[in-house]
């Protein structure tokens, strides 16, 4: 019991933030009359996140660091400003110009590493005026206009679905064994990490909540992908998704890369004196930003299937309350790439149970910002209790 205790104690606020995950689902589940979790619903609210969820990957980054990136938004549109240009006028390849957008995109988080790595500018100032330029450079690429459409095959990067292999009769027979299959590979990861913790004496939860952990798992996984395969399946966007927050969840815990990131943000002298190259870490945070911001252009426009002067507006304030609401510290050094995503689908199923509940865009926005105030000071007070 004591280590139970323990273990609640130092993971309370990633416990808390999937308790009211699911508190909130069941809310608007209820007040919207089951419409909530319905297989379209579910579908629509992973293409309507996804560039919310990207951008949040990268943000929660540059927020362990101690810094913030405000251009992300505009820089989202600004890529798909470029995408429109050498795919729609230019009649380009799609997949060279996606490579061209996304080295753009890292040029752009040079620029500002630069300034706030080498120079010294903060890193509020520096993006604040990134806001700004990239805003206006999308206005001029743009001339004001929309362009569109795009290539059909573009756009099945945020629009297509994964096809089935077996050629289920109304259910997607193939995205259910891709459910079973990834339910096993998590089981298996999560029991060698236990076995890990138990060898060098971590504390770790009892059996019988370790198990109950595991059935939870395997029934969320797989009744989520039976869920979408009665529909159309495992959308193309989630995929990708899932391959970015397993990459950067690895990159996080277990490399050395991650561990610096960490340091930097915890404590910047510290981790000066220890050898750890501060600067170029907090240059390759923000190229690394500019690269997810570049990829969330490209997946908004391609779902939108045009490039609009109006793009990418209030990104980077949907982003940055994901991450803090998942958990994050506004001091830096503490954040996990799981509660950034879980901070973005706790702002997604608002955003969708308010729609169809009707409600203004006025309210949903104060909502939102008392949620993100709440968060925050939930973390103040705790950092001020231990």
């Amino acid at each position: 019991m004591k280590s139970l205790n323990s273990l609640l104690k130092n993971n309370m606020r990633q416990y808390s933030m999937i308790i009211a995950l699911v508190l909130i689902v069941i809310l608007f589940q209820i007040l919207t009359n089951g419409t909530l979790l319905k297989p379209l619903n579910i579908t629509n609210l992973i293409l309507q996140n996804s560039y919310i969820l990207i951008l949040a990957v990268g943000m929660v980054l540059v927020i362990i660091t101690g810094h913030i990136d405000l251009s992300v938004g505009s820089v989202a549109a600004f890529v798909g400003a470029i995408s429109a240009i050498l795919m729609v006028n230019l009649q380009m390849n799609p997949v060279l110009a996606v490579i061209i957008c996304l080295v753009v995109g890292a040029l752009i988080g040079a620029w500002q590493g630069f300034w706030v790595a080498y120079v010294g500018i903060p890193a509020f100032i520096v993006t604040l005026a990134g806001m700004l330029l990239f805003r206006g450079l999308t206005l001029v690429v743009l001339q004001g206009q929309s362009i569109a459409p795009y290539p059909e095959s573009f756009q099945k990067m945020s629009n297509g679905f994964i096809p089935d292999l077996f050629g289920g009769d109304g259910l997607h027979l193939f995205s259910i064994i891709i459910g079973l299959i990834i339910s096993l590979i998590l089981i298996v990861m999560e029991l060698r990490t236990r076995k890990n913790q138990v060898k060098y004496q971590f504390e770790v939860l009892p059996k019988g909540l370790f198990y109950a952990k595991l059935v939870f798992i395997f029934v969320v996984v797989n009744l989520f992908t039976y869920v979408l395969a009665t529909y159309r399946g495992i959308p193309n966007i989630l995929i990708i998704l899932f391959v970015i927050i397993v990459a950067y969840t690895f990159v996080m815990k277990k490399t050395i890369i991650g561990r610096h990131i960490y340091a930097v943000g915890g404590n910047l002298k510290a981790a000066s004196l220890s050898g750890v190259k501060t600067k170029a870490v907090t240059f390759g945070v923000f190229v690394n930003m500019g690269v997810l911001a570049a990829l969330s252009g490209l997946i908004f426009a391609a779902r939108l299937n045009a490039a609009t002067p109006r793009a990418g507006n209030l990104f980077e304030l949907d982003a940055i309350a994901a991450v803090f609401i998942g958990g994050a510290s506004a001091y830096g050094g503490v954040g996990t790439v799981i509660g950034a995503v879980v901070g973005g689908l706790v702002m997604g199923v608002m955003n969708n149970g308010m729609s169809i509940l009707g409600l203004g865009i006025d309210w949903q926005q104060a909502i939102k910002g008392l949620v993100l105030l709440g968060a925050v000071a939930f973390d103040i007070i705790n950092k001020k209790k231990s």
